[in-house]
Order: C-alpha cells, then sequence, then structure tokens
C-alpha cells in the first residue's frame, strides 16, 4: 500500500493577519459566559471555560497573561466557574471590566479558603487546580471538580459577534420546535 503526500501550497498570513483572522472567525462562535473567581476575591468573564474529562471530572478555562486577574489566578489553588443565565449580563459586562470592584454590591458565599461563590447564579461548579500550562498570550487552567450546585433552570447567557443573546435569540425560525 503506498502513501501519498498531498502539497497544499498556501500564502501564510503574518502574525497580526491571523490573530486578526481568529478574533474575526471567534466572532462567530456562540459561546457560554461564565464568571471565574478565585480566592483574593478575584474574578473576571470569561467564554473560554470547557469540560475536560468526566473520569475524573475536570474543567478548564484560559485567562490572559496581561488580565489584571492574572497574578491571582497563578496563585489560586482553586476556582469557581459560575454559568451566567439571560439575566446575568449586567454580571457579565461588570466582571469583564479593569478598574472597578467588580463584587460590588454582591453577597457571594466565601468557601474556608477564600474561594468567592456567586450563589445568584443559574449553575456554579468549583474545582481544584491540576495543572496550568503556557499558551500564547493566555494561560490554561486545568481543575478537577470538588462541588457544584444548579440554583434554576434558566436559559444560558452566549457570546456571539460582539454581543449578548439567548439560545432561542441564535435558533434559526425554521428549526424552531
Amino acid at each position: 500500500m503506498s502513501h501519498a503526500t498531498v502539497t497544499h501550497h498556501r500564502h501564510e498570513a503574518p502574525h497580526a493577519a491571523k490573530s486578526a483572522l481568529l478574533r474575526r472567525t471567534l466572532r462567530r462562535h456562540a459561546a457560554g459566559v461564565t464568571v471565574i473567581t478565585v480566592p483574593g476575591p478575584a474574578g473576571f468573564t470569561a467564554t473560554s471555560f470547557s469540560s475536560v474529562s468526566l473520569d475524573p471530572a475536570l474543567i478548564s478555562f484560559c485567562v490572559a497573561r496581561g488580565a489584571s486577574v492574572a497574578a491571582a489566578v497563578g496563585r489560586a489553588d482553586r476556582f469557581a466557574v459560575h454559568l451566567l443565565g439571560v439575566d446575568d449580563a449586567e454580571m457579565a459586562e461588570r466582571f469583564a471590566r479593569s478598574g472597578v470592584d467588580r463584587f460590588a454590591g454582591m453577597a457571594p458565599r466565601h468557601e474556608q479558603d477564600g474561594l468567592p461563590v456567586l450563589t445568584s447564579v443559574p449553575a456554579w461548579l468549583t474545582a481544584r487546580v491540576v495543572a496550568r500550562y503556557p499558551a500564547g498570550d493566555h494561560t490554561l487552567v486545568i481543575g478537577e471538580v470538588d462541588a457544584g450546585g444548579v440554583r434554576a433552570d434558566t436559559p444560558a447567557l452566549i457570546r456571539h459577534n460582539g454581543d449578548y443573546a439567548t439560545p432561542a435569540q441564535l435558533t434559526p425560525p425554521l428549526l424552531a420546535a
């Protein structure tokens, strides 16, 4: 059996053009909106949350190394992921802003180690950090789930095309039930 090698000739875009292409393309990718918190307290809005494994139960997120919360995330041995619902767009905006008290007016429950848990959101998980990896201008953080809760069956808050949306807003009319 012979293996044919296929060669594709393509023009490699410069670094800045690749970054712009990735940003433009990811705007078309609908992603759930979360708030990540660590002891400090510190927190930020993220769409990079992902499940990694069911056995063991592992989850991950990425944080920009230049973000105001990067040092706190780097020191933390635990984190909480808060899955936002359709009524949480203001919270998402607040945790996305730098230079403000992101926890102002909130009453998070604090774990023994100071981890803030925002129990007003529809669902949350807490996890113990098991790995950190440098990934370009970000750090990938992986944690093993240790607790969580589901408070409400609320539609998810989604980020799409630079704005917040709900799953219903993204469903084409012909496919709606």
